[in-house]
């Protein structure tokens, strides 16, 4: 099989306000100019399902509800992305790792969103996941440019961290309290499985930098391990 990646695709990446079209079309540009590599796009649900989320938190539905809403989210758009690829990717959606394996032997790129429901858990623990299972590298490709040592947005001195160990990753996040659609680089359950498999792991927020690291160049953004 060819060299193979899974990517996490943010929702916010896909659905900021509307469907960002435009990067949508580079994105296949992108994956399209590494004809020589085999990829995993596990999509999130960004704002969309945070609505949705939001609105069944109001109306006093419990976390699983929120969660499985979530969920129908990642998988409309991961259908959406998979319509956009055409003939290169999958027409039917996976709900397990032995089927996504499974569709990387007919598919050069293959599309899904949460496989299952699971406490504690987001489309990144999904990805994360996968990259153990197929034993291969895992980029996040979200909307900030990688991890800080604090919110960036709230601390004018956040320092930027480019490098960092997978135990040193773990503590951070770990201190995130989960919700169902949480807003963070990547969620407790992605950084234990990074841990606990040794998954080199790329956070970015720019095509440019997805593209350096699959030619193995420079990039701007954070590295998890290795």
């Amino acid at each position: 099989m060819k060299d193979v990646w899974v990517i996490s695709l943010g929702g916010s990446r896909i659905v900021p306000d509307d469907v960002d079209e435009g990067f949508l079309k580079k994105f296949k540009l992108l994956l399209d100019a590494h004809g020589d590599k085999k990829f995993v796009v596990v999509c999130g649900g960004g704002s969309t399902a945070r609505r949705y989320i939001g609105a069944l938190r109001k109306l006093g539905k419990g976390t699983k509800s929120q969660s499985m809403e979530g969920i129908a989210v990642t998988r409309l758009h991961a259908g959406f992305l998979a319509r956009i690829f055409g003939k290169s990717a999958n027409e039917d959606l996976p709900l397990s790792m032995k089927r996504v394996k499974d569709l990387l032997r007919g598919n050069r790129v293959v599309f899904c969103g949460a496989l299952r429901y699971r406490a504690k858990n987001t489309s990144d623990g999904t990805a994360a996941k996968l990259a153990g299972y197929l034993k291969c590298s895992f980029i996040n490709l979200t909307n900030v440019r990688g991890l800080y040592s604090s919110n960036p947005k709230g601390n004018k001195k956040a320092r930027f961290i480019s490098s960092i160990s997978w135990e040193k990753f773990y503590e951070i996040v770990s201190k995130v309290k989960f919700e169902a659609g949480q807003h963070f680089v990547l969620d407790g359950a992605a950084a234990r499985v990074i841990l606990e498999k040794r998954i080199v792991t790329y956070i970015v927020g720019s095509l440019k930098s997805v593209d350096c690291i699959l030619r193995g160049k420079r990039f701007v953004g954070t590295r998890v391990g290795g």
